[in-house]
């Protein structure tokens, strides 16, 4: 499935770059031990923006929930409909999810709970990698 390319802004930068190296990079707060995706420019709990970091994960991760797209309106997406939209709780980041696509999964049959691994996928459009995650 074609993904969207993201274009980096100086916020998410660190985290595409990391991308770019197969690598996952996540903002932690050293003060409130916390991991925090989306990137912000300040910890979202405590406000400070001095005790954020880029950390690296492992990516590994379980499927919390999932549905299935019958119908987007993303114009690149659309072709490739039905598709398999799972939320991605981290094993090492407590509270950080992300959606996931499960590349190689068959439509509607995605085990609640399974274990998934991070993958990293580059986009048609300007070549950035973007995570993804595989049902193993």
């Amino acid at each position: 499935m074609p993904k969207q390319s993201p274009i980096p802004d100086e916020l998410d930068k660190p985290f595409y770059d990391a991308a770019n190296e197969d690598c996952l990079v996540l903002q932690y707060c050293a003060t409130d031990e916390r991991w925090q995706y989306p990137p912000e420019p300040v910890c979202a709990q405590c406000g400070s923006p001095d005790r954020l970091s880029w950390r690296q994960v492992n990516g590994d991760g379980a499927i919390y929930s999932y549905g299935v797209v019958y119908d987007t309106p993303v114009a690149s997406l659309q072709p490739d409909q039905p598709f398999n939209v799972a939320v991605i709780e981290l094993d090492e980041a407590p509270g950080v999810v992300f959606l996931s696509h499960l590349p190689g999964s068959a439509i509607d049959e995605v085990p609640i709970g399974g274990r998934v691994k991070l993958i990293f996928e580059k986009t048609l459009a300007t070549g950035q990698k973007v995570p993804e995650w595989q049902i193993v």
